[in-house]
């Protein structure tokens, strides 16, 4: 190819691979020869001479969960927007997953990383400060890490939850489930417990946790932890547990679903048990979809901004490669609330 460009090899390098200077004649004449024999760059090789990969790499915990691929979809959208590639990686939430994850996108070079992560603490992220040692900036989205000094986009997910909970109160509710929670291997019985658990589970499921106890202490609602569904298998878990909510002498009159598939769940269970969405329980959920509008009766829901989200987190990380300054700055977006028609007085069932 050189030789058809009437040039070195070591010019056609420089104009494939972007550096170095060349001049416009040149350039034209190595792009034309490269054009003709269908020339590819290898993206690997030119990220080696260079230090650049055109690249960044995005670590998520489900990238099957709709909220997490509306996150991708503003990530990737920036990215595009700037000329790189994403590269995208799921971890299912175990951080061993994410460690690995991290490990592949130092290896294959990226510009910059950024992750909804699943550690708890600065102490278990120690992987970020690798890939920062490697000149990889990172940013956090969906969830800060408690201690850990990155910048992270996220939105303030025990506001929108206490005040979901308290307009179920407004509305004469106080019996009000609670439909999934952190990981934990069995239900805590008392209140201390289930505070704790928030508190060490600052992941969005526990800041929402800690949302629903302020909105019953705001109001002197006594906390019963026969109403609290906490575990993994979240869809699955949801049916059975809220139908054994349903089943208590005194059944919970409206529910709170932290996610997608809780609701999903909480649905299933109502339909078992023969009960109507408001009619009977009143319900609000997080994460809007186009689902939610078409039920009857359509529900109502806590939207978060998913592409913004990612978005955001793309800006603050082109910023750092571009050789900004870092803010170590929690940068938290507003959710919108979507009043339907799932929520209704309590009913005398």
């Amino acid at each position: 190819m050189a030789a058809g460009a009437g040039v070195g090899r070591s010019t056609a390098a420089r104009t494939l691979g972007g550096y170095g200077y060349v001049s416009p004649d040149v350039r034209e004449r190595v792009l034309a020869a490269a054009e003709r024999i269908g020339y590819r760059a290898n993206a690997l090789a030119r990220s080696m001479s260079t230090g650049i990969s055109n690249t960044i790499g995005v670590i998520v915990a489900d990238i099957a969960n709709p909220f997490f691929g509306g996150v991708v979809r503003g990530i990737s959208d920036a990215a595009h927007a700037r000329g790189y590639d994403t590269l995208v990686l799921s971890t299912n939430e175990k951080l061993p997953e994410e460690v690995a994850a991290t490990n592949v996108l130092i290896d294959k070079r990226v510009d910059g990383i950024i992750v909804a992560s699943a550690a708890l603490d600065a102490a278990s992220a120690a992987h970020f400060e690798q890939a920062r040692d490697h000149g990889i900036p990172v940013v956090l989205v969906d969830r800060a890490v408690p201690g850990l000094e990155l910048d992270a986009v996220v939105i303030d997910n025990r506001a929108a939850a206490r005040d979901a909970v308290e307009r179920l109160i407004a509305a004469g509710h106080r019996r009000i489930g609670f439909v999934w929670g952190p990981p934990v291997q069995e239900r805590p019985r008392l209140r201390r417990e289930m505070v704790d658990i928030a508190a060490r589970n600052l992941w969005t499921d526990g800041e929402r946790l800690q949302g629903y106890l302020d909105a019953l202490d705001d109001e002197g609602i006594v906390f019963d932890a026969d109403l609290v569904m906490v575990g993994e298998k979240v869809e699955e878990n949801a049916r059975v547990e809220v139908r054994q909510m349903l089943a208590l002498t005194d059944p919970p009159t409206a529910l709170f679903c932290t996610e997608t598939d809780a609701m999903t769940g909480s649905l299933q269970a109502l339909r078992d048990a023969g009960l109507r969405v408001a009619t009977d329980v009143s319900m609000i959920g997080f994460d809007d979809s186009s689902w939610a509008r078409v039920l009857e009766p359509p529900l109502t829901m806590i939207e978060q901004p998913m592409q913004a989200l990612g978005t955001r987190a793309a800006e603050v990380l082109f910023g750092a490669i571009d050789g900004q300054e870092p803010s170590v700055e929690l940068h938290t977006l507003e959710t919108r609330f979507i009043e339907r028609a799932s929520v209704a007085p309590p009913s005398d069932r």
